[in-house]
């Protein structure tokens, strides 16, 4: 089933929002939506050495509490699944790695507040 418009177009702002973040912080996007049977990495970026999957939640709020709350035990099992089936795909199995949570509030006054969190798996 797929997403409203509405939806899918604010979780495309926020993804947006995450590459412009994550480029001006020296990172080097790598690939963004990537697919698999386990689901789907937001964005793919290197930082140096270190591989980066980044999982970005965007919510219609002023707190980025809930963005972070949003992404719990079942969608990390999902994330380190998609990880490793894009490690295995790439033949990167050996590479230095980790995923990121980036959450997005857009408060109303529409200026967004940003907050990155690293190294997020089993948190």
């Amino acid at each position: 089933m797929n997403a409203p418009r509405s939806t899918r177009s604010f979780g495309q702002q926020g993804e947006r929002l995450a590459i412009r973040y994550l480029e001006q912080r020296g990172y080097t996007i790598i690939a963004t939506n990537w697919r698999c049977q386990y689901g789907e990495i937001d964005i793919i970026a290197h930082q140096g050495v270190m591989l980066v999957f980044v999982e970005v939640r965007a919510r219609h709020t002023d707190r980025t509490d809930a963005a972070f709350e949003s992404v719990g035990a079942r969608k990390q099992r999902r994330l380190a699944r998609a990880v490793q089936s894009y490690l295995a795909s790439h033949h990167l199995e050996q590479a230095a790695w980790r995923v990121d949570v980036i959450a997005i509030a857009i408060p109303p006054s529409g200026e967004a507040i940003i907050e990155h969190a690293e190294d997020a798996l089993g948190w």
